[in-house]
């Protein structure tokens, strides 16, 4: 089904990788990706919010290939099925496909896994300018010192329970290898009172939010904090992209 407000791509060398855009083509760009759940309404509305608020040409790559987790348990195999290298290579094609259709400049975003990557593909891609992970980091990924004259913008939750890969000690840690490696343009916030996906408007695939934080520990959407983390996240990228 074709995500509403988005147009069907596909990229890469033989055009075979599929991804979703929207936006003004040719204009500055932003590549936005998944979290663990695949390409949902949460990731398309920020991803069409981004368009239309910022004017930006956004592109959305299906790392699923069109598979949604239904419920933690199939988007946790479907997340352990994912080849990351892959995946970052795809990142690295998306990229090279904004500046094709005219972007002077693109950056990237991305949530949970899509965070992780954000970093993963900031760090293989020339292409890529600058990065704004929100809560996902995986070390494994990338090299500090590749991403050492990229301005990064890191959002994390205080109260995030997922040691070694978004909870604040993880953040502190972010921050500090990025500026041990020389980068003078690395902010890392960890935000007060929410946790693991704060940006998150729906409860989705969950039925409210308070099964949500039944099952996964996380504090309901706080609008006020998700509204200042995307208005601090909107200059970054009008300071570095426009």
């Amino acid at each position: 089904m074709m995500p509403p407000g988005m147009e069907k791509v596909g990229f890469g060398p033989d055009a075979s990788i599929p991804g979703y855009v929207a936006g003004p083509k040719g204009g500055p760009a932003l590549i936005v990706i998944q979290e663990w759940w695949g390409v949902t309404d949460e990731i398309v509305g920020l991803a069409t919010r981004f368009a239309s608020e910022g004017a930006f040409r956004v592109l959305v790559p299906d790392l699923y290939k069109g598979k949604l987790g239904a419920d933690k348990e199939e988007a946790h195999h479907l997340m352990g099925a994912l080849d990351f290298p892959g995946a970052v290579k795809e990142i690295c094609h998306a990229a090279a496909h904004l500046k094709a259709e005219g972007a002077a400049k693109v950056g990237i975003v991305g949530f949970c896994m899509g965070g992780a990557l954000t970093l993963g593909g900031a760090a293989a891609s020339p292409d890529i300018a600058c990065a704004a992970p929100f809560y996902g980091c995986n070390f494994g990924l990338f090299e500090p010192a590749q991403l050492k004259d990229k301005p990064i913008c890191g959002h994390f939750g205080e109260e995030d329970a997922m040691a070694g890969f978004s909870d604040p000690e993880t953040a502190r840690k972010l921050e500090a290898v990025l500026k041990e490696a020389g980068n003078t343009q690395a902010t890392v916030t960890v935000h007060p009172t929410v946790g693991h996906a704060f940006m998150n408007k729906s409860p989705a695939p969950f039925a409210s939010f308070e099964d949500r934080k039944a099952q996964m520990g996380m504090p309901p959407y706080n609008e006020k904090v998700a509204e200042a983390a995307w208005d601090t996240t909107m200059k970054f990228f009008a300071q570095h992209l426009k």
